[in-house]
């Protein structure tokens, strides 16, 4: 039981990572026009929980897959999961640092930067469903950073759906 809590799916809805990047994204507006920098650690618990258990202890995710997208028609659209996690992953630095660069250093102006950045790419994927961070993965496996069996869907066009 303790091995399916802690694991990321192989597939992810597209549609429930277009809510969860909408919240980030707002989330992010939130903080950079009122200075709330609590927000940075909050939504660093979250990438955090997603890198490790997909939707399974996040807030944000939960709500994106049990109430947001079933609200919204319940609609289906499967995307592999690795690069959503590696995604996820750069997520997590960002706030992370962020958070460290206002609470550890006072260097708001770094946190306030981070922060844009990830605004930008959440809203890509939100608004666009252009995942900056799988695009980025997607790179590294034709650089053969990423070795091409990490993700074998990635490679296939076949298995993707279209946009």
């Amino acid at each position: 039981m303790t091995s399916r809590r802690f694991s990321f799916p192989e597939t992810v809805d597209d549609y429930a990572a277009r809510t969860v990047a909408t919240g980030v994204a707002l989330s992010g507006v939130v903080l950079l026009i009122t200075r709330w920098y609590w927000i940075a650690p909050v939504l660093a618990f979250g990438f955090v929980a997603r890198v490790i258990a997909g939707p399974t202890f996040s807030p944000l995710a939960q709500f994106a897959t049990k109430v947001a997208v079933p609200a919204l028609g319940g609609a289906k659209r499967p995307m592999p999961g690795k690069p959503k996690r590696f995604a996820q992953a750069i997520g997590a630095t960002f706030t992370i640092a962020a958070t460290i660069a206002h609470f550890a250093f006072g260097a708001s102006a770094v946190a306030l930067l981070l922060m844009g950045m990830l605004v930008v790419a959440a809203s890509l994927e939100a608004g666009l469903g252009f995942c900056l961070g799988c695009w980025m993965f997607g790179r590294l496996m034709k650089l053969g950073v990423i070795p091409d069996d990490a993700c074998v869907e990635c490679n296939d066009l076949s298995m993707r759906v279209p946009y």
